[in-house]
């Protein structure tokens, strides 16, 4: 527990580019004891872990920032009330336009799945890449090597035994994730090395 509050302490003072509101978030760290392999952030700083993610994939402290910084950037980017309006924008418009149209229960549900492989997934998969690198970067500014998201992601394509087919899921293909995050990690390095720099002056 002690780790996890030491890694946010870290990354904290950077959230702030991304939402300003961050600086007023009442930022806390938990740990669950439960044996999934989860984490997440709530808007307004609440991060939680549970016990199965470090014990299952035998996290380093670089591991654990690029997860933390990948939760906190759902949170600063505010994915889940995107998400929240988008579905509900998305029910609305299919139930009006059925109405009009004089489109039973079974067309608008066909409506409905057409609409989420359309327009839902890929958002959603937008949304995953976009924290993925957002995470990155929080990692590199706070002095953790941004590679650790390649080795973390490696480890959970190792643990997951199948993916749905790309189009059908809510998250990049495992392989394209890494693919990305190893060239956005590259990018970032420099802002690492100033960091490493930055703390090795100032010990």
């Amino acid at each position: 527990m002690q780790r996890l509050r030491g890694v946010a302490a870290r990354l904290i003072p950077f959230t702030a580019q991304w939402n300003d509101r961050a600086r007023q978030w009442r930022w806390e760290v938990n740990l669950i004891g439960s044996k999934q392999v989860n984490a997440f952030c709530m808007p307004g700083g609440k991060i939680a872990f549970f016990y199965g993610l470090l014990d299952q994939l035998k996290l380093n402290d670089d591991e654990c920032a690029t997860v933390m910084g990948h939760e906190i950037a759902h949170a600063l980017r505010e994915h889940s009330r995107e998400q929240i309006s988008r579905q509900m924008g998305m029910q609305l418009g299919i139930g009006l336009v059925g109405a009009l149209l004089g489109v039973g229960e079974l067309g608008q549900n066909i409506a409905g799945t057409v609409a989420n492989v359309t327009l839902n997934l890929p958002k959603s998969r937008e949304a995953e890449t976009e924290a993925d690198r957002i995470g990155v970067e929080l990692a590199a500014r706070a002095g953790y090597d941004p590679m650790a998201a390649v080795s973390l992601w490696e480890k959970m394509a190792k643990l997951s035994s199948s993916q749905p087919p790309k189009w059908l899921s809510t998250h990049p293909a495992h392989q394209d994730r890494i693919a990305d995050l190893r060239s956005y990690a590259a990018r970032v390095m420099p802002l690492y090395t100033a960091a490493k720099g930055s703390a090795a002056a100032g010990k």
